[in-house]
């Protein structure tokens, strides 16, 4: 069974161990569980690399991640709507 180490991209840093349930919550949020079932809860995270020959997966906390994965969503389902995008471009538009 692989358990991974999750490390922060941002800076490097791991911030679990032995986690071996990865996905996201109803409401985009990052899940960690490890193989006793305790969990962990990033709000607003992207996975970025997962390599199960050396059990890491690295991922990026960013404010848009949950927003961003959260219209990818939309998209797909077919439900986005025009206010919908405008308001992520306006986020994206606030960090310039």
């Amino acid at each position: 069974m692989c358990e991974f180490k999750i490390i922060k991209k941002n800076d490097g840093s791991q911030i679990l161990e032995d986690i071996v349930i990865l996905s996201y919550t109803e409401d985009n949020e990052l899940l960690f569980k490890d193989i006793m079932g305790m969990g962990e809860i990033l709000k607003s995270a992207l996975i970025v690399d997962v390599n199960t020959l050396n059990q890491t997966c690295f991922i990026v906390e960013h404010p848009l991640a949950r927003d961003f994965i959260g219209i990818v969503k939309m998209i797909n389902d077919k439900t986005v709507s025009k206010s919908d995008i405008e308001d992520f471009q306006e986020q994206l538009n606030d960090l310039k």
